[in-house]
């Protein structure tokens, strides 16, 4: 006989484990209270002789309780339920204790890889992960309901951001209103902030935002430079007014003007970057933030934008300077350059942007690229007008479909009627499905497989609702700067956030994970074969989307198909399914499973194959996702990075270049720091491998980690093959 733990874990039935526990019981009572060895081994024998192959634990405690009362042992009885629910508290309560322990020791794999842009060997990393602990405590125990605990601990579902979920006020990621917030005023820590009159002052009050809103969340934030461009002009006004008043020549006026706004401009872009990579939020990290540079955004101030996105790529360029005064790639903010008419061809306007674009990207990683083209023809409003706009954070985009129509329930000032709104709008959370754990569940059973399917939809429909519900007890007080002072809505004091959660004004994604190794197993095709694997694949994403359509027109919430950026639930989906279904060649054999409905990292593709592919898939991601190409150092070819933008615009609506940019504090050496077969990262011209003196920048996900990776996604970046080589790329 086989006993089911708690967790889920099967072991074997052993008969001492319940002699032990009914007389600790045995000990608590009296005289005839207590029960003999006899009817012990008479609880036992009855227990043994229902000869189940499997028996949950709970199950044999409530026969011991019941043949304790049918002996009429009742004091015993409550003894031993008192020592049960004890033992209950107990263990739960040593899993905290214990996790608390090894991260403030430094002891656990977990917390020093959890996110590869956290520290948490440093106090404040340490303070929000020590919250983080006890919010996922109180989440398991008393906020979800024991089949999705189960289902998370399992890895058939991720029940993603515990550590925050105790909070009923916190939401995942969002696009700020940053046009709102600085022409009509907002209010910080209870310090009125008034319209700012010059381009540097925006700036700074830009990043005091960013901090304030994003310590009230815990996603990715997003803010656009358009909304920056009009301080610009304001400052080259002041400038030109005071050389005028000198009476200057119209000439030297203007010149001079522009070359104080230049300079300006610098400053304030400068004083940006600052801000942003060195300031801790409450989540103990900096904030994790988007810029979108979109000159579509604008008419009236597209040359003034054109100048601050010049600026944020030519300081991107440069980098940001580590702690021994050399160049190296920051993590955030990270940039995303929406392609367009204006700057795609040789003869644009814009084209020098592009070109100073991809030289960032060969050097530092970002831009990333938002193809206006293909996302006017994917995003579509209620009027059937395409419509363009940044993701939330790394990949969520919102969808359009009902924003003209939605009035201004959030009560913004800057909102214009009969136009789409964006800015101000943001997600509720996540819930991801395990897509191998299905195929594996059915065995290769076509029919069993979306059974199962749609068991653990509802699973993750179930633990959705919950993450709406929580929200939905939220009013404007609990965070001012998000719902009363501008940064998502202008609600009034004690006004609730109901309507919000509510008519698409923000989504909740459904997310999922492992495409590849779900078809691989159900089809022995990857789903890059354009045959049977792929239609299974596309197939797969249909169903995840009529779920969702399903969902949000029985329940008017924005139901949505995400990507998910699993950085370290990668590492274990992959233990779970080992655990659950051994190993099987090419479905559990890593230690990772792959991103999304990305081609796996260790298959042979051409960019352009890629790019093409992926984009049948990323269509049926609505609710966010990203492509990447794998490439060499393009430094000295922007030829080939130039080719792949243009690519991109035409096929593709949100994708990266992943390049390289590392440096080796110990011998200086700026080329590629290797990992060897033991997943251990070194210097390949010293052999340096302190993590505390080699600077790694990689793609984790859709974003730049920093600070190295748990052992799963550290396996995933070693085998990635690179999708160009260092040629003039040929389409």
């Amino acid at each position: 006989m086989k006993i089911v733990k708690r967790d889920g874990h099967i072991v074997d039935y052993d008969p001492e484990k319940i002699r032990i526990a009914i007389q600790k019981a045995n000990t608590e009572v009296r005289g005839k209270e207590k029960v003999s060895k006899e009817e012990i081994e008479e609880i036992i024998k009855y227990i043994e002789d229902l000869n189940k192959r499997r028996i949950l634990v709970e199950d044999i405690q409530d026969i011991i309780e019941e043949k304790l009362m049918e002996f009429d042992k009742y004091q015993l009885a409550k003894k031993y339920i008192t020592y049960r629910y004890t033992r209950e508290l107990v263990r739960k309560a040593n899993t905290t204790d214990q996790s608390i322990k090894e991260l403030i020791e430094g002891e656990s794999e977990y917390w020093n890889n959890e996110n590869s842009n956290k520290n948490a060997t440093v106090i404040t990393t340490q303070r929000d992960y020590l919250a983080g602990i006890t919010s996922t405590d109180i989440t398991r125990r008393f906020l979800l309901p024991e089949d999705i605990v189960k289902a998370h601990d399992e890895g058939i579902i991720h029940f993603h951001d515990a550590d925050y979920f105790a909070q009923n006020a916190l939401h995942n990621c969002e696009l700020i209103n940053l046009d709102d917030m600085l022409q009509n005023g907002t209010i910080i820590n209870g310090v009125m902030i008034e319209k700012p009159h010059r381009f540097l002052t925006a700036a700074t009050i830009a990043t005091q935002i960013i901090l304030a809103v994003s310590s009230s969340s815990y996603g990715g934030a997003t803010v656009s430079l358009t909304h920056l461009a009009p301080f610009v002009r304001a400052s080259y006004e002041k400038y030109y007014q005071k050389y005028k008043k000198h009476n200057m020549p119209e000439e030297q006026c203007i010149e001079l003007a522009k070359e104080d706004t230049r300079k300006e401009v610098a400053d304030g872009v400068q004083t940006f970057n600052y801000q942003v990579n060195s300031m801790t939020n409450t989540n103990g990290q900096a904030p994790f933030l988007s810029v979108n540079m979109y000159l579509g955004e604008t008419e009236e101030y597209k040359d003034e934008l054109a100048m601050i996105i010049e600026e944020f790529l030519n300081q991107r360029i440069l980098g940001f300077k580590n702690e021994k005064g050399v160049y190296i790639t920051p993590a955030f903010p990270k940039l995303l350059y929406v392609l367009e008419e204006d700057n795609i061809h040789e003869d644009s306007k814009y084209w020098y942007l592009t070109e100073l674009a991809a030289k960032c990207t060969a050097k530092r990683m970002v831009p990333d690229y938002i193809s206006e083209k293909v996302m006017k023809e994917l995003k579509k409003n209620e009027m059937g007008e395409g419509e363009c706009y940044p993701c939330m954070g790394c990949r969520s985009f919102l969808t359009p479909d009902r924003t003209m129509s939605l009035g201004n329930i959030a009560k913004a000032k800057n909102y214009e009627k009969g136009k789409g709104k964006y800015y101000g709008r943001f997600n509720q959370g996540v819930v991801t499905i395990n897509l191998p754990d299905v195929a594996l569940s059915s065995d290769g059973d076509m029919d069993k497989f979306w059974k199962i399917f749609d068991e653990r939809l509802e699973l993750c429909h179930k633990a959705l609702q919950i993450r709406h519900k929580r929200l939905g007890n939220v009013t404007s007080d609990v965070a001012p700067i998000l719902w009363q002072n501008g940064a998502l809505a202008r609600l009034e004091k004690g006004e609730s956030i109901h309507e919000l959660l509510h008519h698409g004004y923000s989504t909740i994604s459904l997310g999922y994970a492992g495409l590849y190794e779900c078809v691989k197993f159900m089809t022995g095709h990857s789903h890059t074969d354009n045959g049977v694997g792929k239609e299974f694949g596309l197939k797969v994403m249909e169903y995840l989307n009529d779920a969702a359509k399903k969902w949000k027109a029985e329940e008017d919430i924005d139901y949505s198909v995400y990507g998910t950026p699993i950085e370290s639930t990668t590492y274990k989906f992959a233990k779970c399914l080992r655990e659950r279904f051994g190993t099987v060649k090419g479905i559990t054999d890593r230690d990772y499973i792959t991103n999304s409905y990305h081609v796996p990292v260790f298959e042979e593709i051409d960019a352009f194959t890629k790019l093409k592919l992926e984009s049948e898939f990323q269509r049926l991601s609505p609710g966010g996702a990203i492509s990447y190409i794998e490439t060499p150092n393009l430094q000295n070819n922007i030829t080939a990075v130039t080719d792949v933008i243009k690519f991109i615009y035409d096929n593709i609506m949100y994708a990266e270049l992943n390049t390289k940019s590392d440096y080796c504090q110990k011998c200086g050496y700026d080329g590629e720091i290797l990992i060897d077969e033991n997943l251990e990262w070194y210097c390949p011209n010293c052999g340096n491998r302190d993590h505390n003196t080699l600077n790694v920048a990689r793609r984790t996900c859709g974003y730049i980690g920093s600070n190295f990776w748990n052992k799963g996604r550290t396996q995933e970046i070693k085998e990635r093959v690179l999708h160009i080589d260092n040629k003039v790329a040929v389409r």
